[in-house]
């Protein structure tokens, strides 16, 4: 019997959680920023609504990381992540793990998941950067884009630099996804 639901659900296009799998966008791993540790994005971000951001430490828009931290902290209790990604892309990233960390945790306080230095552009994009490019249509043009993906693994929109994470319509969007079924849970 218990076959039988799970055909029904997988012919009735229910979410990979649901039946225990992995969406494809989050079968990745990445190292944390100035950590020997491996984040498993299945395992720690299944079910959540996430906001992907890739980052430079040495941007105008760099002061974002205070906005981003109040957006983190207004819904985290709600299910949803903020995910930073510092890139050098742009040129505006150290070399030195170290002056990233201090800009991200000492400077702007920043709670949320950072990641280790990566490529989020171009064919040496993180298979990540990738998949939101390819779902979006859109890689990032500049430092500070943010994807905004919902708890069932797609993602749902794109935004440029220049849109503040504090923004009503960012809000808006985030409130949106959390209320449309609220946090999944994580298995």
């Amino acid at each position: 019997m218990k076959k039988f639901w799970i055909s029904i659900l997988l012919m009735a296009g229910a979410p990979a959680f649901a039946t225990g799998g992995c969406p494809e966008l989050l079968k990745f791993s990445a190292g944390k920023l100035r950590s020997k540790e491996t984040v498993n994005f299945c395992e720690a971000y299944r079910g959540k609504v996430i906001l992907a951001v890739n980052t430079a430490s040495q941007c105008g828009y760099t002061p974002q990381f205070k906005g981003l931290e109040a957006v983190y902290q207004k819904y985290r209790e709600r299910g949803f992540v903020v995910l930073g990604f510092p890139s050098d892309d742009f040129r505006q990233e150290y070399d030195d793990a170290a002056k990233t960390a201090e800009v991200c945790y000492i400077n702007y306080g920043v709670t949320f998941p950072m990641f280790a230095r990566t490529v989020v552009t171009g064919d040496n994009a993180n298979a990540f950067f990738r998949q939101l490019a390819a779902a979006t249509g859109q890689a990032p043009e500049w430092n500070f884009y943010k994807y905004l993906v919902d708890a069932d693994g797609r993602v749902r929109e794109v935004f440029p630099s220049r849109l503040a994470p504090e923004s009503a319509e960012l809000q808006h969007k985030i409130e949106a996804l959390l209320t449309s079924g609220g946090p999944r849970p994580a298995h």
